[in-house]
């Protein structure tokens, strides 16, 4: 079951979009030094989601920056 972003501040979705974004990039990379054509792609995809899930929480932050300015 998938952890349910729209409930969380736009500053905590920005950094673990960001974790999950270099975990990614890790991830990938490993699959690269290992000839592991399904962690490379495993990789990328957690990569995708990662910043995803980073700028969602950009926008988050907009959102409530501009609703604590009315």
């Amino acid at each position: 079951m998938a952890d349910d972003t729209t409930r969380k501040s736009g500053a905590q979705n920005e950094i673990e979009g960001g974790l999950k974004e270099v975990g990614g990039k890790v991830r990938g990379k490993f699959g690269d030094v290992t000839d592991d054509r399904s962690e490379q792609l495993k990789g990328k995809k957690d990569e995708i989601k990662g910043k995803a899930q980073k700028n969602l929480g950009k926008a988050q932050g907009e959102v409530e920056d501009l609703d604590k300015s009315l």
